[in-house]
């Protein structure tokens, strides 16, 4: 089981500061959005969870059948997408986008299947399999269930 902790910094607009087992990290908004630029956003924490996630996965996989990877990056993207029109109704899709750099002298084959492998990850799975989230209150040593 993973736990962070995240806590919003008092003094500040948006920053928070979280807490994992052996780092502390600070979260907020870029300065266009109200926010002191002072680390990554709700959004691209979501996209770097996945891409290091990815990654690994990656390379964890060529490992073990002994293929070389020199250099892998992903760079991912998130986008909420309305189409349609008032009137008609209108759609909201949000899409993250990943484009994978691979490095190595590696197959046709190879490649595919690494690629094919990175949609294996488990913070992909958990994304895209679906989530359920449960919000806890605690105060005093009470736990509230909200829904």
């Amino acid at each position: 089981m993973a736990s962070v902790t995240t806590r919003y910094v008092p003094g500040t607009t948006y920053q928070t500061s979280i807490e994992t087992a052996e780092v502390t990290l600070t979260g907020d908004e870029p300065a266009a959005s109200g926010g002191d630029g002072a680390g990554p956003s709700p959004y691209e924490f979501l996209l770097s969870a996945l891409g290091h996630c990815t990654v690994l996965t990656m390379i964890l996989y060529a490992r073990r059948k002994e293929w070389q990877i020199d250099s892998v990056s992903v760079r991912g993207t998130f986008e909420r997408i309305i189409t349609g029109d008032p009137v008609n109704g209108r759609t909201r899709t949000e899409r993250i986008t990943q484009e994978i750099s691979l490095d190595g002298p590696l197959s046709d084959e190879q490649r595919a299947r690494i690629l094919e492998i990175a949609h294996k990850c488990p913070v992909h799975r958990t994304l895209v399999n679906g989530l359920e989230i449960v919000t806890l209150e605690m105060s005093d040593d009470v736990v509230v269930l909200s829904e």
